[in-house]
C-alpha cells in the first residue's frame, strides 16, 4: 500500500491513487525503464552470457528486423542505476563491440492514471512480474506523443478517449493473450515523446492484433502526432531477481 506519511511537499510529485473507500493515497516511488539497442550482434548468447554475469535486472531481445540486432532493456527504481551499472555494462565487455542503435532507444518511468487502490502493485511489482515472466517471449515496444489538439479536450472527454483505448488492451490482458507496460517519458528523449509502450505476449501475432486494433480508436487516429519507431523483439535472457 501506498506511504500516507509522504510530506505534503512531496505529494506534488508523488504518483496519485484512491483507496477503496475514496481516500486519496501517494507514493514517490516508480520503476525506470531504459531500453538501449545495437546491431552487430550475430550471436546474442555472448552479450546474454555477460549479463548473467553482472546480474542486472535486465531482459536481452534478439530483433526481428535486424539479423544482427538486440536490444538491452534495463529497469530500476533508481534511475542512478542506469548509469553507475548499466552505462559501464555496455561500454565493456562484449556490448562495447556492438554498434549502438539510437533511433531506438527509449527511456521512461511507470506513472498512476489516479484511482488505484494499490500504488506499489501498480507502478513496481506489476510491471516487473511482467518483465520476468518467461511467457512473454515475444515484446514491441514503440514510443509516442500525443497531438496538442488532445490536451485542449475537457477532461470529460479526455477520459473517453482514453477509455475506449484502453479497453482494447485490457480485454487483450484478461484473456491473457497480451500484457502492456505503459511509461511516462516528458522530458527524458531527444524526440519530445510523452509515453513509451511495451506490450508483451507468449506469440508474436497477438501484439501485432492489438496494434491494430487500437489504430481505430479516437486516440489513435485523431490525437496521435508521432508514433514509433516499433522495436520487435524475442526474449533470449532474462534476469530472474
Amino acid at each position: 500500500m501506498a506511504d500516507r506519511s509522504v510530506t505534503q511537499d512531496r505529494t506534488m510529485i508523488a504518483e496519485k491513487g484512491r483507496s477503496k473507500t475514496g481516500e486519496p493515497l501517494y507514493l514517490d516511488k516508480r520503476l525506470f525503464v531504459q531500453l538501449l539497442a545495437f546491431g552487430g550482434c550475430p550471436d546474442a548468447g555472448i552479450p546474454a552470457g555477460a549479463l548473467g554475469e553482472a546480474r542486472v535486472p535486465a531482459v536481452l531481445y534478439e530483433d526481428a528486423n535486424d539479423p544482427q540486432g538486440v536490444a538491452l532493456l534495463s529497469y530500476h527504481e533508481d534511475p542512478d542505476f542506469l548509469l553507475d551499472s548499466v552505462r559501464p555494462l555496455v561500454n565493456a565487455g562484449p556490448f562495447s563491440r556492438l554498434v549502438p542503435k539510437p533511433e531506438y532507444t527509449m527511456l521512461g518511468r511507470t506513472y498512476s492514471m489516479g484511482w488505484e487502490p494499490d500504488l506499489e502493485e501498480a507502478l513496481i511489482h506489476r510491471p516487473r512480474q511482467r518483465l520476468r515472466d518467461s511467457r512473454l517471449r515475444w515484446a514491441v515496444w514503440y514510443p509516442l506523443r500525443r497531438s496538442g489538439s488532445f490536451e485542449q479536450l475537457e477532461e470529460k472527454e479526455q477520459r473517453a478517449v482514453l477509455a475506449e483505448h484502453g479497453s482494447i488492451g485490457q480485454s487483450f490482458g484478461r484473456a491473457d493473450i497480451a500484457h502492456d507496460i505503459r511509461l511516462a517519458c516528458h522530458g527524458l528523449n531527444k524526440e519530445d515523446n510523452d509515453f513509451i509502450i511495451g506490450i508483451l505476449s507468449e506469440q508474436l501475432h497477438p501484439l501485432s492484433a492489438i496494434v491494430q486494433r487500437m489504430r481505430k480508436t479516437r486516440q489513435t487516429s485523431l490525437y496521435i502526432e508521432r508514433l514509433g519507431p516499433f522495436f520487435v523483439g524475442r526474449a533470449v535472457w532474462r534476469s530472474e531477481s
